[in-house]
């Protein structure tokens, strides 16, 4: 399944979605095509599991740790943006998260596969952060718990950085989502004059 799933990232990103072929899956993994549907229904059913096996497997260790803390609400933001960071890092999750911006556009059930099993829990994580740090007084707005795409947008900031601009000026991607909840998290409990 391992050789499967890499192989299908790997022409996923080259190919594109609607011109990859599950032979030339087949073929970069080194098994016969009848293998691959031992495992996966179809070329959507084989996209979703490579999601949720680079990204939906951290986010959900993400939400048990946040879930289980007793860390301040600030601290567990700094948490998930680590995540998120450690996330924009990694060549895998970069290229997936990559493949899904070019191909949900054209492929709305990608994009609702991904919405429903990455971005809602991610949405929820940061809402209930939000909320824990607004009921304990430690945050003085709820703008994130309202938006949490505030906190994401430069992860997909840094991950389209990362493909369309690294050659021209590379972008140390780890040090700006540092810096983004930095700026969060003291704008999150700045006590108005």
């Amino acid at each position: 399944m391992r050789a499967i799933r890499a192989a299908a990232l790997d022409i996923f990103t080259h190919k594109g979605f609607a011109a990859a072929r599950l032979e030339d899956v087949a073929s970069a993994a080194g098994v016969g095509k009848g293998t691959i549907y031992l495992y996966f229904r179809s070329k959507q059913d084989l996209l979703e599991a490579i999601v949720a096996r680079t990204i939906g497997a951290t986010l959900a260790e993400v939400e048990q740790a946040v879930a289980a803390s007793p860390l301040p609400a600030g601290e567990l933001l700094r948490l998930a943006g680590g995540a998120i960071a450690q996330g924009v890092q990694d060549p895998e999750r970069r290229r997936v998260l990559h493949l899904v911006l070019c191909e949900g556009a054209r492929f709305p059930q990608i994009a609702e596969f991904y919405h429903r099993e990455i971005i809602s829990h991610g949405m929820a994580m940061i809402r209930s952060i939000i909320s824990r740090g607004q009921a304990s007084g430690e945050f003085v707005s709820d703008e994130p718990g309202r938006f949490p795409q505030l906190v994401f947008a430069p992860a997909l900031v840094a991950v389209i950085w990362s493909v369309v601009f690294a050659r021209i000026e590379p972008l140390d991607a780890r040090a700006m989502l540092d810096a983004h909840f930095d700026l969060l998290i003291r704008a999150l409990t700045r006590r108005p004059a």
